[in-house]
């Protein structure tokens, strides 16, 4: 597959007060993303989750090295709109991402300042709104809706202005479990269906699980790269990081220190079941 996004030795600081060196979050960072893949960024608080999502469609720029979206150089002015029509941002709040006082007048927020045409903005609000299980809603107040349900509005929003790639930054860290589960189906479906690239930062192990690829990022560098197996049956490894396996994985681990031999493979609950019960009858 191609590579839509690819960091090439990102250095990045914030501005500290005048007079000091400021803070600083990325000195070499490199990663590549590919093309209609589904991955999950995880991390501790303050590893540069947030920085480096926001360098993927130029709302912060590189203080060093570069990063590039199909090919185009973020930090070049004259390519910034380019750049944001082929990856979308969603945040933690959907709250502020509704700018509209009905929903489809909202999700035609965004192809409108893209200047397209009425009929064509028309097509694409409806379309987008059947992808993310809301069109029955489209003329519904948005603050009327659920926490869920308003995060399915704000990604019908950059459905609809049509990106090869969503990029979520803790889309459900302010939804309860119907909320996440209802955001996380329709993430999975986009990228399984619709071949939309997914970049997710979450902090929930079980939902960075249910991706093709994890990162794990530790003080501004890679610390873990790979499917969610190959990550998390490294337990040790996440909680030097400050993070911990999905509980099914750290079960087995647990259990692994009472004297069991069980892998650390097992990221449903099913699968995990399963090994138990096979555990159990061979002692």
């Amino acid at each position: 597959m191609s590579e839509i996004i690819s960091v090439e030795h990102l250095a990045y600081s914030y501005p500290g007060p005048e007079g000091s060196d400021g803070v600083r979050v990325f000195e070499d960072l490199n990663l590549t993303v590919e093309e209609g893949s589904f991955v999950a960024i995880l991390g501790s608080n303050g590893c540069g989750k947030s920085t480096l999502a926001k360098h993927f469609n130029s709302i912060l720029l590189p203080c060093g090295g570069k990063v590039y979206v199909c090919g185009m150089d973020t930090s070049r002015e004259d390519l910034v709109m380019a750049v944001r029509r082929r990856v979308g941002m969603v945040f933690q709040n959907p709250d502020n991402q509704i700018v509209a006082n009905v929903v489809e007048e909202d999700v035609a927020f965004g192809p409108e300042n893209l200047g397209i045409a009425s009929p064509e903005i028309r097509r694409r609000v409806d379309r987008a709104l059947r992808q993310v299980d809301m069109y029955d809603y489209r003329e519904h107040a948005p603050h009327l809706l659920s926490g869920g349900q308003k995060q399915r509005v704000a990604i019908a929003g950059i459905i609809a202005m049509e990106p090869r790639c969503i990029v979520l930054d803790e889309p459900t860290a302010m939804l309860d479990p119907r909320g996440r589960r209802e955001v996380m189906e329709t993430i999975g479906r986009l990228n399984q269906e619709k071949g939309i690239t997914v970049v997710l930062i979450t902090h929930h192990m079980d939902e960075a699980a249910r991706c093709k690829r994890v990162v794990v990022l530790d003080k501004g560098k890679v610390a873990a790269d790979g499917t969610p197996r190959e990550v998390f049956s490294q337990p040790e490894l996440l909680h030097e990081l400050g993070l911990a396996a999905p509980e099914t994985v750290e079960l087995c681990y647990e259990l692994n220190k009472e004297g069991f031999s069980l892998p650390l493979t097992a990221l449903e609950p099913e699968e995990c079941a399963q090994i138990l019960y096979n555990a159990v009858g061979e002692i």
